[in-house]
This record gives structure tokens, C-alpha cells and sequence, in this order.
């Protein structure tokens, strides 16, 4: 039996003291789950309307900027799925056929805040704002008072405040270099990832959404941290 602190030392038959980073439990659990023969789950979906590249923010997750990632907001049910030590993908939305999809980044998942009322107090720069042209940011959509914000429109208000994503490592395509580089790859790397060599178009590899093993997460991490030396480099 392999047992794991909170804060990731690895024993077998006893657990050792909180000593560690979360980094270091999560790739303790990692390590678990490979003697143990289980996977964490990773997720990749589809955000709609989403294209940073065209000026279309991502909303949800939060990524880049200096802040530490989060995702709150969207896909209540990938949110509850994921495991902590997992990860979340994003791939940008359909525009066209003449715009190519990209994955425009992920984060790992260190833990899960039981609701947005804690992230509310936690993160006051991420919650739901809109700039003088209207422009939303922000992943918290509850009020101080527990209630749904007046400007936000969701569905399911009290399923979708649960789980708030807290986050670490985040990779994102930010750069016009990153993003053409994604763009014109982010198929094959996906094809390559999911094993579809024959797939013609993103949505024949995702659907709306797809599970991740350790693996593949390993993987699409690795590819986009290529994409990001080859823009960088030139």
C-alpha cells in the first residue's frame, strides 16, 4: 500500500509529516497513481466564443496575466469531475472555417474551493466586472450577499458556483507568434495526442469535450511548451 502525505512524501505503510509544496504532493500522487495503476483525470473542452487571438477573451479559466490561475464559471461538470492533482485544457471556439481552432492553454489543479463565496473573499480581482465599453472579466459571478450577479446570465446558478478551481502551472498561447503557431498546429498535435490521424477538424477529435489521461496531459503540455520556444525563437 503506498501511502501519501497531504503535501505528497511517499511511504510505504505510513504517511510522513506535512513537510512538502503542493507541487511536490501532486507528484507524489502522480507517483501513487502509477504504482497503484489508476490515472488522475484530465479534461480538454471547448470554450464557445472564445478566440483570443481574434479579440475574443477566454473568461474561464483564468490564465496568464501574473495571477494564478482559477476556473469558476464554466463547465460546472468538468469542474466537479477533475481530480486535484489533475488538469483542464481549453481549446478555442469555432469562428468559421476559414479561422483554425487552437488550444489556447491549460492548468494543473492544486485545489477546489467548496464555493464561489470563498473565492469571492479570496480573489476580489476575479470577480465579475465590466469596463466602460461593457467588456466582461472575472470568473466569480456570486455577490457578497450569496446572490447570482445582476449582469450574469447563467443557468443553474447554485450547481455552477460549486467547485471553484484554484490552479498552478498554467501554459497559454498569449503572443501573435504563439497563437499562428497554434493555430496551424493544433490539430496534428491533437491528432497525435488522441491517436486520430485521420481527423480532419478539432471536433472530430473533442466533440465538446474530452477526458485526459496522465499520459496525454504529458504530452499536450510538452507540445505547447514547444510551440512557445519555436515563437519565441523566431
Amino acid at each position: 500500500m503506498v501511502a501519501v502525505s497531504a503535501y505528497g512524501s511517499v511511504a510505504r505503510g505510513r504517511s510522513y509529516p506535512l513537510v512538502c509544496t503542493s507541487m511536490l504532493y501532486k507528484n507524489a500522487v502522480r507517483l501513487q497513481n502509477l504504482v497503484l495503476g489508476t490515472h488522475m483525470a484530465g479534461y480538454i473542452f471547448v470554450s464557445p466564443k472564445s478566440d483570443p487571438g481574434m479579440g475574443l477573451p477566454l473568461l474561464d479559466p483564468l490564465l496568464g496575466g501574473g495571477r494564478r490561475p482559477t476556473m469558476g464559471t464554466c463547465r460546472p461538470d468538468l469542474r466537479r469531475y477533475v481530480q486535484v492533482g489533475g488538469s483542464i485544457f481549453v481549446i478555442s471556439g469555432s469562428l468559421g472555417k476559414h479561422i483554425s481552432q487552437y488550444v489556447i492553454g491549460g492548468l494543473d489543479v492544486d485545489s477546489k474551493l467548496d464555493s464561489q463565496l470563498e473565492a469571492f473573499e479570496k480573489y476580489p480581482e476575479n470577480r465579475l466586472n465590466f469596463d466602460g465599453k461593457g467588456v466582461r472579466s472575472g470568473n466569480i459571478i456570486v455577490t457578497a450577499a450569496g446572490e447570482q450577479h445582476e449582469r450574469d446570465s447563467h443557468t443553474k446558478f447554485d450547481t455552477r458556483i460549486k467547485n471553484y478551481l484554484e490552479g498552478s502551472n498554467p501554459i497559454v498561447l498569449e503572443s501573435p507568434a504563439e497563437i499562428e503557431l497554434g493555430r496551424s498546429r493544433s490539430l496534428d498535435i491533437l491528432a497525435r495526442v488522441f491517436d486520430k490521424p485521420k481527423a480532419a477538424t478539432i471536433r472530430e477529435i473533442i466533440g465538446r469535450n474530452r477526458k485526459l489521461s496522465d499520459k496525454q496531459v504529458g504530452l499536450l503540455r510538452e507540445a505547447l511548451s514547444q510551440l512557445k520556444i519555436e515563437a519565441r525563437n523566431g
